[in-house]
Formats: C-alpha cells, structure tokens, sequence
C-alpha cells in the first residue's frame, strides 16, 4: 500500500488511528499493540502477499538470536558466534533476494558459462528491515538493548510508517515510546502536527518529484541523444526528482508516527545546502549514514587508526553503501565516487585547507548532480549520453532570440533553436526555469522539519495544510511508487 493513495489516505490511516486509540482508551495496551502489529503486518501483504512469510520469518530468527544475545543464561556456543550467525542470517537473505541476478549474470560475463538468471522479485523493504534487525543484533550483543517479548519486537520491526523505507531505526530510541503513558492519550496537537508534516510530504512527491520525473524518465530512457541544455535539465531533474520523492516519504512517514505519538527521527536535514561531501551525508538520509557509522565505519576502526586506514575505512564504508542501494555495477561506481569524494575531502581537512562557502556549496552541488547519474542510469551508455551531453558532446543549442548577439558561436558548432528541448517531448523553456527556481527555494528554504517546530494551531497553518493537502489529493491521479521502494 502506499502512502499516495485514495485507499491509504482515506481508509487505512482513519482506521487504523481510531481503532489504536480507542483500544488504548479501554486500557487494553495489549490489544493496541496487537492491532498495530496486525495492521502493519496488511499494509505490507496489501502490496504483494506471498512475502508476508518471509518478512515473519525474517523477525522469528532475529528476535531469537536476539533475544539469546541479551540474555545472561549460558549458551552451547559463544554470544559471538550467535551474532556472527544472525548476522550472516540476514546478508544472506538479503543477498539472494537482491543480488542472486547480479552475481550470477556478472559471473556468466566472467567465465562464458550460461547460467540462468532467477528474475526475483525484490520484496519491498527488505533493505530496510534487514539493516534495522542487524543494528538490533548489535545492539543486543552490546548489552544496549533487551527485548524478550515477540510481539513488541515485532512491532518495532513490523511499524508501518518506517517499515518498506525507513527511516532506520534503534530499538531503544523506538520501544520506550510505545510504554510511555503519556502516549495513550490522543494529543491533538501530534496529530495537527503529523497531518501537516504529511501534507508536505504528499505534496512533495505528488506535485514536486512526480513532476520532474517526466523530464528525467524521458531524457535517461527514451531519448537517445540529449544536447547540452537537454542533459542538464534531464540530470537536476532527477537531482530534484530524488530528493523530494525520498524526503516526501520522510516526511510522511515521521507525520503519520507522530499522529500515533510515536516520533521517528530526522532523515533529512536540507542536503542540498551542504558545502562539502561530509556535510552532506550528515543531512542526506541520516539514519542510513548513522548505521553506517555506527555498525561499519567504527568497527573498521573508524579515525582511531593510522591515517592511510583511515582512508581505506572511508572508502569501503561507501562501496558497501553504494552496493546497499542495488545490485548494479552503477551503484558500486557511485558508492566508490563517493568513497574517493570523502577520502579527498578528509585529506583536504588534514593538510588544513579551506575554501570559501559559496565555492564550497557550488562545487558538492554539482558533483552530487553529477554523480546521481551514474545513481539513476541503467548502464554506462545512458551515463555517457547524459553525462556527455552536459559537456556539449550532444550538441549546444541556444534560443532563437540570442543568435543576434551570439550569433558568432555558430563558427564553434552552436545551433540557435526556437525549441531547446526537441529530445525531451512536453518540455520547454519555462520548465528550465521551474528547475532553476526550485534549485533556489531548496537552497534557501528552511526544510519541513524546520517548519513543523514552528507549527501554530492558528488560521495560516491551518489553511495551509489545508491548500497544501488539497492540491496533492487532486494530484494523485495515478499510481506512483516512491523511488526508495526498488532500493
């Protein structure tokens, strides 16, 4: 099920509000938490409900193993092994859904053999559940953590505003929330909060992200060849495309929590506003950074090591994350630009050098954009068309109206054109406009977040959730999936 849709919006949340809080209301936690269970556990089979099995035993398994690590009785073999199990558990599973296709096509490449490929169908959220019932693992191992009870555990991995895209959670920033009194009452002002978080983000994804994504779709995919103007409306398209489809799931997400007065924390934090690569994984899906941190980069020995392993931490810490979002050799390339991105900039900050903020910003926004290419492109020659478009190799193209004071760029190849964007079909040039204006309000815009700590019960805020959620119910006029849903 999801978020953008008539059948959530106006069934399975009122529902599933009324019947939490009226269960909470007769006293009867027990059963409350039974029905978030249950509901969450529909949301997740509403969508395809042959994986209801495994995403159960998935949480069988890990709560077990978990629950053996926490306690003190003697085992037949070492709380190490035990985690070193769970853990491989989990790889596995996620590796044969994820990455069986992968290896073996790349291993037909390597050795000529024919191998068939299985075609599975990624379930939706394992990447997600999976990172989530690991960093338990962990936790537990540590002594951070102790769950004997399946139902509450299950609820913390099952909760279905954070369960098909996160954000990643710990069990002991989650768990303590649902046993909390002060909780069971319905709190007016969570809810008026949560409706306008939500409002925002539908509106992100429906009006913003959905928008955008005609021009990035039709330039990665259909054209097949994109002039300089054409390749970079098509890459910040996707740029934009992106971050308002995941931040609007975000920003749902954390809404409809808050309105059962549980609050998720903070994925995003204006990205887009970074002014070096480090600044921008601590604003860009913050929970996966912090498990990343947490549960690789430390591990390896995080800055507690001799500055060459340090570097090499880095590196691999955003291979693996590059390679977490897909089975595809163009993740693994953008995790690795990444990896070199963070390892330059660590060196930068050693040898004591600095730069000017609004360089700083310029150059992280546009190796961002440039390197969500190889994030969104099917294979090199959709990079290369896309990427080589953007350095003129497609052809430069400039309106019409300029050839009088320009018109000496023709001896270099460029072409004046009534229509700029003849590749992309139902674009022209006040869409460019669009981007760039939307490119400005991101940049100098507070965030969602940032607004919803200002939230006032009053006549403004209330038209605009209104206005805001008005526009984007109209909007959802077909079905569309949120990009992190294939991740």
């Amino acid at each position: 099920m999801l978020f953008n849709s008539y059948t959530f919006i106006f069934a399975f949340l009122p529902v599933m509000l009324l019947g939490y809080f009226w269960l909470l209301r007769q006293r009867l936690i027990l059963g409350s938490k039974v029905w978030l269970v249950g509901g969450s556990i529909f949301f997740y089979g509403y969508w395809n409900i042959v994986y209801i099995p495994l995403l159960l035993g998935s949480i069988f398994v890990n709560f077990f193993v978990g629950s053996a690590l926490a306690n003190d009785k003697p085992l037949k073999v070492s709380k190490r092994e035990l985690l070193i199990f769970g853990i491989l558990f989990n790889i596995l599973l996620l590796g044969y859904f994820k990455y069986t296709d992968f290896l073996l096509d790349n291993f037909n490449g390597l050795f000529g053999t024919d191998a068939p490929l299985h075609h599975i169908i990624l379930p939706l959220g394992i990447s997600f559940f999976t990172f989530t019932q690991m960093a338990f693992l962990v936790d537990a191992y540590k002594e951070k953590v102790k769950e004997y009870d399946l139902l509450n555990y299950m609820l913390f991995v099952t909760y279905f505003p954070h369960l098909l895209a996160g954000p990643i959670l710990h069990h002991s920033e989650m768990m303590p929330q649902f046993i909390n009194r002060w909780n069971w009452a319905v709190r007016w002002r969570n809810i008026a909060v949560g409706l306008f978080l939500f409002s925002i983000g539908l509106f992100k994804k429906v009006v913003i992200a959905d928008t955008f994504a005609d021009c990035a779709n039709t330039g990665f995919d259909v054209a097949t060849t994109l002039n300089l103007v054409e390749a970079w409306a098509t890459s910040l398209s996707y740029t934009l495309q992106l971050y308002f489809d995941f931040s609007g799931y975000t920003d749902m997400a954390i809404g409809i929590s808050l309105m059962f007065n549980i609050r998720l924390p903070i994925n995003f934090n204006s990205p887009y506003k970074a002014k070096d690569i480090q600044d921008f994984w601590r604003r860009w899906h913050i929970t996966l950074s912090r498990f990343l941190r947490d549960y690789i980069y430390i591990p390896l020995g995080g800055n507690k090591v001799g500055r060459y392993h340090n570097y090499n931490n880095l590196f691999a810490v955003f291979l693996i994350g590059g390679l977490w979002h897909g089975a595809s050799w163009m993740f693994v390339i953008w995790g690795a630009l990444h990896g070199i991105a963070i390892v330059l900039h660590r060196i930068w900050k050693d040898l004591g050098l600095r730069m000017w903020g609004w360089m700083g910003w310029f150059i992280t926004f546009n190796f961002i954009n440039v390197t969500w290419i190889f994030f969104r492109a099917k294979d090199l020659a959709s990079v290369e068309k896309v990427l080589g478009g953007m350095f003129g190799f497609g052809g430069i193209a400039l309106p019409q109206k300029l050839a009088i004071k320009l018109n000496f760029l023709g001896a270099y190849g460029v072409k004046f054109k009534e229509q700029l964007f003849s590749n992309i079909d139902g674009m022209n040039d006040k869409d460019l406009i669009l981007i760039v204006g939307i490119i400005i309000l991101v940049v100098t815009m507070k965030n969602s977040g940032q607004w919803s700590k200002k939230f006032n019960s009053n006549l403004p805020y209330t038209i605009s959730t209104g206005f805001i959620l008005s526009i984007s119910i109209i909007g959802l006029t077909h079905v569309s999936e949120f990009l992190y849903f294939r991740f």
